[in-house]
């Protein structure tokens, strides 16, 4: 039966698709993707708020909650043409980073180990050092890049007298060999942070980064097209991360740190679809959504729709594979 409205409580799934239980492989065994929760803002260095991101990202929608989303554009339903189920939250203690970091790991290792997608509803950004790596466990390290969309760069070192937060992810990534710095591909930077000293380490690892002025002066595509070229060159899969204020506070007021000047929605969601239609992604995060600041929720139902735009690419890449078709954005909607 359709659920109409939002959903509340312990037992919330995105959109309505079927439950699974992490502790039983069984549940999950065949799963095109699962989405997992981390509600944890540990590791925020200004506004909190974000451990109610998953529960938020999971229901804000104005369509029935049945368990299916037909996409205009892709005409495809991501809900249905993949098997989706919903892991619910992990359990992360409040205050204890290091724990927290270790669970989501190995909630992560278990679903890729099994050959799903996990889709990871954060959560502030130091769940990105867990969720890739959890993945780069299974597939090997060194054998997944990551495109990373971001107002900050999130490659500190030591922040507030600990290594662990939600400005220093990607370091602690590079750092501990599951990911490199040269196939790590940064879109949307800008503003006033990380300092030079910073800047340099990352010049040391062959970082990429796309900052917001760059972005600008040759345009979205193009430098997508670029970092797509670098992200598949010597590896086996993408890890897409998606802090939601890469896109400019206007369009996304819910986040921890808002920094002006950023991406649109719709440029956020046309490049989450062009990567997973284009590109093997073997795992995705959508982090830093802080309902608490958020207006009218403007910001939840963006980030509801980077986790739709990314099922539904996923569903019609494969089609498009199965078939021999390739999808056309610029034929009318009814010929697709």
């Amino acid at each position: 039966m359709a659920r109409y409205g939002a959903q509340f409580g312990p037992d919330i799934t995105f959109l309505g698709v079927p439950a699974c239980d992490l502790d039983d492989e069984s549940t999950y065994a065949g799963a095109d993707v699962v989405v997992v929760g981390a509600p944890f803002d540990g590791g925020t260095s200004h506004r909190p708020g974000t451990r109610f991101g998953p529960q938020a990202i999971r229901m804000t929608d104005y369509l029935p909650h049945d368990g299916s989303r037909p996409s205009l554009a892709l005409r495809t339903d991501g809900l249905q043409d993949l098997r989706v189920l919903d892991a619910g939250d992990v359990e992360l203690p409040p205050g204890d980073i290091e724990t927290t970091l270790g669970r989501l790991e190995a909630a992560v290792e278990k679903v890729a180990r099994v050959g799903a997608i996990p889709v990871v509803l954060g959560g502030d950004h130091s769940i990105a050092y867990p969720d890739a790596k959890g993945v780069a466990n299974v597939l090997g390290h060194g054998r997944v890049s990551m495109i990373h969309f971001d107002a900050h760069a999130d490659t500190g070192d030591i922040e507030f007298g600990s290594l662990w937060g939600h400005g220093q992810p990607m370091r602690r990534l590079i750092e501990s060999g599951a990911l490199r710095g040269d196939r790590f591909l940064q879109m949307g930077l800008r503003g006033y942070w990380p300092g030079p000293e910073t800047l340099d380490w990352m010049a040391a690892e062959r970082m990429r980064s796309y900052e917001m002025t760059e972005i600008v002066h040759r345009g979205l595509e193009e430098c997508l097209t670029e970092a797509f070229g670098i992200a598949t060159d010597e590896c086996d899969g993408v890890f897409l991360s998606v802090d939601i204020d890469v896109c400019d506070p206007g369009h996304a007021p819910g986040t921890g740190t808002p920094e002006p000047g950023g991406l649109t929605a719709r440029q956020l969601l046309d490049s989450v679809r062009r990567i997973c239609l284009e590109l093997p992604v073997v795992g995705v995060d959508v982090v830093e959504v802080s309902p608490p600041y958020d207006h009218a929720d403007i910001t939840a139902a963006l980030a509801n729709r980077v986790v739709l735009e990314a099922l539904s690419a996923i569903a019609r890449r494969r089609r498009d594979e199965r078939d021999g078709t390739t999808w056309d954005p610029a034929r009318p909607l009814l010929d697709r």
